[in-house]
């Protein structure tokens, strides 16, 4: 058998939903953003990509600022198989009230909407990014914004924690990356849990949806109470291969896992531009695998997985139709006026002098 079958077989419009564009240009393959992950997206037999903006990323590399909105959009605009979200950004770290006047959460939602992104990305929960800001989930920062996106049935992809060996387990490459949390400077893994519990209990009907499991995919019992309790909450499987690992280790409890909560899990794999278009493949073939197949291949970390074999409808929902029905089934259209607007209002904040000239270069063109 060939390394990679063909991509989804019997998924109708499969759906990348989690996959970031790092930088703007590749100097390898001396090409920008622009059509950047549409060799991925064919490759891998994609409908559709969902980027997922970092602009309030750890400023590495230097367009992790407000600019990954702006290409983001531009990206939409360029190619109409992709969903987007945008993200926050904040002018100081760590935040103060004074500095966010007339960017407030509250009032960059409504920027980010009125633009046309399809969602909201947040890292704030991040433990690196978390420290930065300075500010818990659960508190007054963000209170408004959580507000404002459970009354209008804002669909959210937040990153909150870590794999639980980063608190502690300090290697030389997590200590590099500042990847290490367990000197008593962050949040605890627990205390990451308790804020999230707690913004969904002020907020119940929030759509929120966790990144990577949230981490639990070694107490999956803890996370199908989340489940239950809160209607709205959702889990994504981009790896972290350590998740795999786990599943790999309770294969029955997870077949059930997966088919139970079929339609509360999202399809990702944190693919991104610049493109590593082999391990992109290699990504969706696995993740499909393993759920579709009860093959056993090379799998995360040199450890072999054996697919759990769940039912076709749910696999569906996991690959396509969860995200297409959150997000109304098909992309919102990009509002260039407001795109502008936006532009010309934060475009102070965009570090890499060349990036702001290929904005402006194609605002020109496309606003």
């Amino acid at each position: 058998m060939s390394d990679y079958i063909k991509p989804f077989p019997n998924i109708k419009d499969p759906i990348d939903g989690h996959i970031h564009i790092h930088k703007w240009y590749d100097e390898n393959n001396s090409i920008d953003f622009t059509h950047g992950l549409e060799e991925y997206r064919r490759e891998c037999g994609l409908k559709y990509i969902t980027l997922a903006p970092l602009p309030s990323g750890n400023a590495i590399p230097v367009s992790r600022d407000v600019s990954n909105n702006i290409i983001c959009a531009f990206y939409k605009i360029l190619n109409k198989d992709t969903f987007s979200y945008g993200g926050y950004i904040y002018p100081s770290y760590p935040v103060k009230k004074e500095d966010m006047v007339g960017m407030e959460l509250k009032t960059q939602y409504g920027e980010l909407m009125e633009i046309g992104f399809d969602g909201i990305k947040m890292l704030e929960g991040k433990p690196n990014l978390y420290k930065r800001i300075g500010a818990p989930l659960d508190g007054e920062l963000f209170d408004e914004a959580f507000e404002e996106m459970e009354k209008n049935g804002t669909y959210i992809l937040m990153h909150a924690r870590d794999p639980h060996c980063f608190w502690t387990e300090p290697t030389e490459e997590r200590i590099a990356k500042k990847w290490y949390y367990g000197d008593g400077t962050y949040p605890t893994f627990e205390e990451l849990l308790i804020q999230v519990e707690n913004v969904l209990n002020k907020y119940p009907r929030l759509k929120l949806c966790l990144a990577h499991f949230f981490f639990m995919s070694e107490t999956p019992e803890k996370l199908a109470k989340m489940l239950e309790k809160y209607p709205n909450l959702m889990v994504d499987i981009t790896p972290g291969g350590e998740m795999y690992i786990d599943f790999d280790k309770r294969p029955e409890y997870f077949k059930g896992f997966f088919t139970k909560y079929s339609d509360r899990i999202i399809f990702g794999t944190d693919m991104d531009f610049p493109v590593h278009l082999e391990a992109g493949k290699w990504l969706c073939d696995r993740e499909y695998r393993f759920l579709a197949t009860n093959e056993t291949l090379p799998s995360f970390d040199d450890h072999h997985l054996t697919g759990i074999e769940i039912p076709r409808k749910d696999l569906q929902k996991i690959f396509s139709d969860n995200l297409l029905k959150i997000f109304g089934g098909k992309p919102r259209e990009i509002n260039k006026n407001a795109l502008k607007r936006y532009i010309e209002k934060y475009k102070h904040l965009i570090v890499d002098k060349a990036l702001l000239a290929k904005i402006e270069e194609l605002a020109k063109i496309h606003l």
